[in-house]
């Protein structure tokens, strides 16, 4: 099957249209977007990522990617929800491919229609995935895992929870647990919390764990405490994760562009004689955008074609991701910002599409790695330094 005659199928123009008009109802009612997802179910978008022997169309992250940035362009809470999905089948993707089968149920599972989450929120938590303020303990057949897991996108319709926890029963080697909680397993409650600034639709729910229950079949890895525990698995969430949110907050970022630009050819001014296109304040910033967009496409596309080719950076992987995350959604804050100053004040208004734009960019730099925690991985990492050297700091 070639992937690049199936991946149109999965997001056609007209699904997009229709994705762009209910955007705004779902952020005004602050409600899930349950058209937009049982569309993008139908069509097999959930299954993108899945490999041609388990049934999808293997498509790439560096395709997937793609995919993403259209969608986000037209309804950003949407694509930032499905991309927690699509991560999860992209690491047992690139494990399988790999030669790491022990995820490969989560591509049995995605193709017969299941959905996952990340449950990798902690507040309290700025090291993802390496550390956890969730208690894991080893039971009989399993792992048992209480804490409040934050950042639930997903939480109406998911049917695996993708969780993590930390074990200290052993002071001197602590480990860090990855799982996956059934929909119908007991222990846990999805609190509804989410009613917050931008990307309302993704309902983004708190889950409290107390002594939730996952099999051993449904562990991935259990690996040291801190950076020395990180394996593929690790980084290959890294790459979908932090990469997805990189290509979601470039399609925002190029939504604004679009806006304005097609704004100030049409705003006018007493004092000048055409359009403020002409304005040369106007060109300037416009350039400036203009700039910023094409800079950060290359560095995402560069960074998702190389993971997807397999090429070789060794442990510069993570300084790569992260940078092209924090790159991304802090040049994307720039041109969303420089684009609602030349909308001008009708951008304040909720019926101007600026306005939603303008709220969703600013969800970017808090998600992984965030503005304090991405400098610190990248200077680490670039001088040699180990990242779980202690103390931390000094």
């Amino acid at each position: 099957m070639d992937s690049t005659l199936t991946a149109g199928s999965h997001l056609t123009d007209e699904m997009l249209e229709r994705f762009d008009a209910r955007a705004p109802v779902y952020d005004a009612t602050n409600s899930f977007f349950h058209e937009d997802f049982e569309e993008l179910r139908a069509s097999g978008y959930l299954d993108v990522a899945i490999p041609q022997e388990f049934g999808g169309p293997g498509l790439s992250l560096a395709e997937v990617m793609r995919l993403q940035r259209r969608l986000a362009y037209h309804a950003p809470a949407t694509a930032v929800a499905i991309n927690m999905h699509l991560y999860w089948v992209g690491v047992a993707a690139d494990l399988y491919r790999a030669g790491d089968t022990s995820c490969a149920w989560i591509l049995e599972a995605a193709a017969d229609g299941h959905v996952f989450a990340a449950g990798h929120g902690e507040a309290g938590n700025d090291v993802p995935l390496s550390l956890s303020t969730t208690k894991a303990e080893r039971v009989e057949g399993g792992w048992t895992f209480t804490g409040h897991k934050i950042f639930g996108s997903l939480s109406p319709v998911w049917t695996y929870f993708g969780l993590h926890g930390m074990d200290t029963s052993d002071p001197e080697r602590p480990v860090v647990v990855h799982g996956f909680l059934s929909r119908d397993a007991g222990g846990y409650e999805i609190r509804e919390t989410w009613d917050v600034l931008g990307m309302r639709a993704t309902t983004s729910h708190d889950t409290v764990l107390e002594r939730a229950f996952v099999p051993d079949e449904r562990i991935a890895v259990v690996s040291a405490a801190g950076a020395a525990g990180a394996g593929l698995f690790h980084l290959a969430i890294n790459a979908w994760a932090l990469i997805g949110f990189a290509n979601v907050y470039q399609g925002i970022a190029q939504r604004a562009y679009d806006l304005a630009t097609a704004n100030v050819k049409k705003k006018s001014s007493i004092a000048l004689t055409r359009s403020m296109a002409y304005h040369p304040e106007v060109q300037h910033h416009v350039a400036q955008m203009r700039m910023k967009l094409l800079t950060v496409e290359a560095l995402i596309e560069r960074t998702a074609t190389e993971w997807s080719e397999g090429v070789d950076h060794g442990i510069d992987w993570a300084v790569r991701i992260v940078t092209a995350k924090h790159v991304a959604v802090t040049e994307a804050w720039k041109v969303v910002d420089t684009a609602f100053d030349l909308t001008g004040g009708g951008g304040i208004f909720k019926s101007n599409r600026m306005e939603q734009v303008f709220r969703d960019a600013r969800l970017g730099r808090f998600h992984p790695a965030n503005t304090l925690f991405a400098p610190e991985v990248v200077a680490k990492l670039s001088l040699g330094i180990d990242p779980d050297e202690q103390p931390r700091w000094g």
